[in-house]
């Protein structure tokens, strides 16, 4: 199952609820590796399981797990050829303890839980490594009567420790001393035996400084005259460890040589540990077994949401006479915790998890289950909402069949309406035709057209008091809802008058197009069309709207819509659209006036005077061009 659906059906919150109820480490582990099963004897098996552990508590029965722990490290740690410690022993026991007191309670059970009885039969009885381990270890340490050479070894130490604590006490009670001794007891300091001593003091005692106190007043000795049986003691303690190193060995052989025993007891009282907390859960939420098949029916009485105390119960039915089914209905009406329920509802049945419907509920398991719910913008492949939700529809689309749950939130929305519901009514066309069993919620009224009229799709509306705005929760199959949105905007003090026409341009799309009478507004919608309209002449002032600099009128408006300007100098063409009039020629110029003089610059112009008053300067200057452009000519002839 794809961990992105199973995280958008909170399929993993549901787990942990569930393993809230486990007793150890081993049913909680078994449970979070715990996934949904897509073969109807698995899901079937695990259903019985759970239901055989909710008859034992509903008849006061529970199994004895207390106590037991996760013995997986340990069981490790023989395998790397470490030898287990005297508290690691002490859990050990514990555990064959546990599993032994397990299997004397379930085996008698047969009667309410014949396959939870029968899995009894795999705990192995390791009571003899128990009794070798309870003798061996107490509180655990080991114990003195574990072997014979220890219990003597021990014994030398108590008889060393009694001869070295004698001679503390002779020299505590020695009036000669009293001036030296800081405190009058024996101090254990790093292994050895000391007297407190004034650090005034410590060259008159004969001894070796163990300690010094914090502030430095105190010195801990150890005296000359206890050295022979402190080294006596050093002898015995290496010997005491080297037995209880032996003793501890042995028993780990022991232990290691029945290691599948310990694994298979380990995953029987998992499975047993894992079994109860699903009963307990059963027990809490008054779960059932519904009927279960494996061709895509379902059918949901009074189900409700597992995460959702107190939620309103939902009736829910798909896969016989229909095998889609659309959605309708305001926003925040529900229809999102529909899809959802129905998808957990499925995962928990497959998982082995007991739901809370009534007995006549009947649940499909499914080989795939694909959801496109929520908000699935990616940043990091810079892709839309819109077309992440695609993308998603295109794997689904892909990889869906006749063994497939589809649940779509809002199918089709995120861009325009026309093209999102005809892409969403394809793809619901396309995996109709797969066979999938689909559930998608919608908006559009398309889809619910076509929904309507498609014999194997059917129309469900999520009911709203519309008096109070309130949103009932409860799906009612047959029927299609509005959005309400005209309902709510009325509500919210939109005039009647705009909500009567807006109902008839739903039925019909025949707009008003009656123009205003308002003489303000429509002298200025008049200057508008008259700009939009006319036709420019040659001298007039325009704006370039794409500079917002003047210009001059210098060629009217040819057949592509262009005309020419005089801007800077310079002659330029643009589109007559991309001009605006700012004062006609006729209002610049008086009439007669001659409009070529505005496009020839100055000394063209002073040229033409100087000539018509007869300069011979400007005749002779206008002679040498005319010489030197007939110069150039001639060399372009050649």
């Amino acid at each position: 199952m794809n961990k992105i659906m199973l995280e958008k059906l909170h399929y993993y919150e549901l787990k942990e609820i569930v393993k809230g109820y486990c007793v150890s480490g081993l049913g909680k582990e078994l449970i979070d590796k715990l996934e949904p099963s897509t073969s109807l004897n698995t899901v079937n098996r695990r259903l019985d399981e759970t239901s055989e552990g909710r008859r034992l508590l509903d008849a006061s029965y529970h199994i004895p797990l207390e106590g037991i722990f996760n013995i997986k490290p340990l069981i490790e740690k023989m395998e790397k050829g470490s030898v287990l410690e005297a508290s690691d022993l002490t859990m050990m026991t514990d555990f064959l303890r546990g599993s032994r007191k397990v299997k004397k309670f379930i085996k008698d059970k047969d009667g309410y839980a014949p396959t939870l009885s029968s899995y009894a039969e795999n705990i192995f009885d390791l009571s003899y490594i128990e009794d070798e381990i309870n003798m061996a270890i107490t509180g655990n340490r080991v114990n003195s009567n574990a072997s014979k050479e220890l219990k003597k070894i021990r014994r030398n130490i108590d008889d060393c420790e009694g001869k070295i604590k004698e001679k503390l006490n002779s020299f505590l009670k020695n009036s000669l001393n009293k001036e030296y001794i800081q405190e009058f007891f024996i101090s254990q300091r790093n292994g050895s035996y000391t007297i407190p001593i004034k650090a005034a003091y410590k060259n008159h005692i004969q001894g070796s400084i163990i300690e010094t106190s914090s502030k430095g007043t105190t010195v801990f000795m150890e005296l000359n005259s206890i050295s022979k049986y402190t080294s006596e003691l050093s002898v015995l303690r290496a010997n005491e460890s080297m037995e209880e190193y032996k003793i501890l060995a042995i028993i780990t052989e022991m232990l290691f040589d029945k290691i599948k025993e310990l694994k298979m007891n380990m995953e029987v009282i998992a499975e047993y540990d894992m079994i109860l907390a699903k009963a307990k859960y059963s027990l809490d939420i008054k779960g059932i077994k519904p009927k279960i098949n494996d061709y895509g029916y379902i059918k949901i009485i009074k189900g409700k949401y597992p995460l959702i105390k107190n939620g309103v119960p939902l009736d829910f039915e798909i896969g016989e006479d229909y095998r889609s089914l659309i959605i309708t209905g305001p926003n925040a009406g529900g229809k999102t915790i529909v899809l959802k329920t129905v998808g957990l509802l499925v995962l928990a049945i497959q998982s082995g998890f007991h739901i809370a419907t009534e007995e006549e509920s009947e649940i499909s398991i499914f080989n795939k289950i694909f959801v496109d719910i929520g908000d699935d913008q990616s940043v990091e492949n810079s892709l839309s909402t819109f077309s992440s939700h695609v993308k998603n529809l295109a794997e689904i689309v892909k990889e869906s069949n006749k063994l497939s749950l589809l649940l779509f939130d809002e199918i089709g929305s995120g861009t325009e309406p026309n093209e999102g519901a005809a892409l969403a009514i394809a793809i619901l066309e396309d995996i109709y035709h797969k066979g999938s069993i689909t559930v998608a919620s919608t908006h559009y009224g398309e889809i619910k057209n076509f929904a309507q009229n498609h014999p194997d799709f059917e129309t469900a509306a999520m009911e709203f008091k519309k008096d109070t705005l309130e949103p009932l929760y409860k799906l009612n199959i047959g029927k299609t809802g509005d959005s309400n949105a005209l309902y709510i905007s009325k509500k919210m003090g939109i005039p009647d008058s705009i909500i009567e026409k807006a109902k008839k341009y739903i039925e019909v799309k025949n707009y008003d197009y009656t123009l205003i009478k308002d003489s303000k507004i429509l002298k200025k919608k008049q200057v508008i069309v008259n700009e939009l309209a006319y036709e420019y002449k040659v001298g007039d002032k325009v704006m370039l709207l794409d500079k917002n600099e003047s210009a001059i009128v210098y060629k009217e408006k040819d057949n592509l819509n262009n005309i020419v300007v005089l801007y800077n100098k310079e002659f330029i063409e643009v589109n007559y659209k991309r001009v605006k009039l700012d004062i006609k020629a006729s209002e610049l110029y008086p009439e007669g006036y001659d409009l070529n003089q505005l496009f020839i610059s100055f000394k063209d112009r002073k040229l033409e005077r100087d000539i018509e008053r007869g300069s011979k300067k400007a005749l002779k200057n206008l002679r040498k061009e005319s010489i030197y452009d007939k110069h150039n000519h001639c060399k372009l002839e050649n």
